[in-house]
């Protein structure tokens, strides 16, 4: 009886959970990835790969950490990122995805399992770290589309929606973190925003 009861769940995070839309509830829109241009491919194949790593990271977390509320905090994040996944899965084929989609399924894994193993806070500030790089990413993708016109509108209301809910994951991981960051803490934030970097200009091209 007791495993049936819903989880309750604090007041501070109903406090500054935000409402999202899920992705998969809007169309997958047009034009077809062969008929992109060259750097929109490059952005979509991108995506791809970082929510390949997005879901491997809560997968790492989960290996490793036995703290209920990591755990609880994982399993709600990595629902929205599979969704997410499913989204890129369909604009993006198999033979236009990276080539190196094991290797940030890899790299995603370590990302979410190495904090895990130095407690709940270094897994909070990872996932801030980790949101607030592809914030940017997609903020930048989603105005380089609405320069190139109306005919990317819905893809760009796509990419739009699945960055709602990674500020909302930013947000909330922020929130849980506390304190002010400590040098440790910015160093690791330091190579997990240039680890994503490097990972996008790889997953563009290759």
């Amino acid at each position: 009886i007791r495993a049936l009861r819903p989880r309750r769940i604090p007041v501070w995070s109903q406090q500054r959970r935000i409402p999202v839309v899920s992705a998969t509830a809007l169309q997958i829109p047009a034009p077809a990835f062969d008929a992109c241009p060259a750097w929109l491919q490059q952005e979509l194949r991108s995506d791809h790969a970082g929510e390949t790593g997005a879901v491997a990271i809560y997968q790492g977390i989960l290996a490793v950490s036995r703290s209920p509320e990591v755990r609880a905090f994982a399993l709600e994040h990595l629902a929205t990122e599979q969704r997410h996944l499913e989204v890129m899965d369909r604009l993006v084929a198999p033979e236009n995805r990276s080539r190196l989609t094991w290797m940030w399924r890899l790299a995603g894994w370590v990302t979410g399992a190495l904090p895990a193993l130095f407690g709940a806070r270094a897994v909070f500030r990872t996932i801030e770290a980790v949101e607030t790089f592809v914030d940017d990413h997609y903020l930048a993708q989603i105005e380089m589309m609405r320069l190139a016109g109306p005919k990317y509108d819905e893809l760009r209301a796509v990419l739009g929606s699945c960055r709602d809910d990674e500020l909302a994951h930013r947000d909330d991981a922020r929130g849980r973190a506390g304190r002010d960051a400590g040098p440790v803490a910015r160093v690791w934030a330091w190579l997990v925003d240039t680890g994503s970097r490097a990972a996008v200009a790889v997953a563009r091209r290759v």
